[in-house]
């Protein structure tokens, strides 16, 4: 089992950038590949991306290719999302999630997730 707790949300103009946190706990996080959800109001939760056990692969969703950048630091269990040109649209209720598999996770199959923190990006 696998706990996940976020931070980082806010308040930004468009342009800037913010950078989420997510601490995990549990005996063999590293063993998870790890990654982060958005669910804006009136949407369904998206996929936006999502990093390997290792480090080493990554998948991005096509909307935030370019802008948003992950990394995960095992000896500390955390997950970070790097977000810069932030646009309105990004605005959402932000999750982080574990999953066995990158196909796992990115398919929404079993994943653990956290409570999720507000972005709130103004134009």
């Amino acid at each position: 089992q696998v706990q996940l707790v976020e931070s980082g949300g806010g308040l930004v103009q468009a342009g800037g950038s913010l950078r989420l946190s997510c601490s995990a706990s549990g005996r063999t996080v590293s063993l998870y590949s790890l990654g982060w959800f958005r669910q804006a109001p009136g949407k369904e939760r998206e996929f936006v991306i999502a990093i390997s056990r290792s480090g080493g692969g990554t998948h991005y969703a096509d909307s935030v290719n370019g802008r948003f950048t992950i990394s995960r630091d095992n000896g500390k269990n955390t997950v970070y999302l790097q977000m810069n040109s932030l646009k309105p649209e990004d605005t959402a209720v932000y999750y982080c999630a574990a999953g066995s598999t990158m196909v796992v996770l990115t398919r929404r199959v079993e994943n653990y997730w956290g409570q999720g923190t507000q972005v709130t990006v103004s134009s």
